[in-house]
């Protein structure tokens, strides 16, 4: 449940890949959208091999540096809740004006999601809170998780993108709205970063 509901906040929280999903639904409807969560879905693959594969072999190496990275993770998580709760920028979507084939949009959103270091970060520091140091076949359960929280990114982001269109503006042109999401995303890592601490 742990894993499910921290993987829920971190795909729901706006980035780089949901504003790319929303635009294309704003400016091409549904099945642009679609297409586009596909993309950006595909983009985690590589950062989640090299973290699976970084991992793996620290785990074999040591387990007393594999339980250090995952306090160095919990601390990371705390860092997201911080950096969320200061971000002031604003939340805007553009309309595309020239319509764009189903492969380059999808390679915009692999592009996305592999230029974005963040996500091999956050790989790195979430998957060693739910493997232990004594786990026989820990190489396959951080491929499992990963596979779900592949699932969950592009389930939220279809959902972003088909409801793009009411959902603007009701909350992305809204300050307050806005404000407030990222008040209740930033608590929400603090508050699974402190529950994972004593896991």
């Amino acid at each position: 449940m742990e894993f499910l509901l921290t993987s829920l906040v971190v795909c729901v929280t706006p980035g780089t890949g949901v504003l790319f999903t929303i635009a294309a639904g704003l400016s091409r409807g549904t099945r642009a959208a679609v297409i586009a969560a596909v993309g950006c879905t595909l983009g985690v693959i590589p950062h989640m091999v090299a973290a699976i594969t970084g991992l793996a072999a620290l785990l074999n190496a040591s387990a007393v540096a594999f339980q250090t990275l995952k306090y160095l993770g919990v601390a990371y998580l705390l860092y997201m809740a911080w950096s969320t709760l200061r971000d002031k920028s604003e939340l805007t979507a553009e309309r595309e004006s020239e319509p764009r084939s189903a492969g380059r949009t999808i390679l915009t959103g692999v592009l996305i999601n592999i230029l974005n270091p963040k996500l091999t970060l956050f790989f790195f520091a979430f998957l060693p809170q739910f493997v232990s140091t004594d786990e026989p076949y820990a190489f396959l359960r951080m491929t499992e998780l990963s596979a779900y929280f592949m699932l969950i990114t592009f389930a939220v982001f279809v959902a972003y993108g088909r409801f793009a269109a009411a959902m603007r503006s009701h909350v992305i042109s809204r300050p307050r709205v806005v404000s407030w999401m990222r008040r209740t995303f930033a608590a929400a890592f603090a508050a699974l970063g402190a529950r994972l601490a004593f896991l």
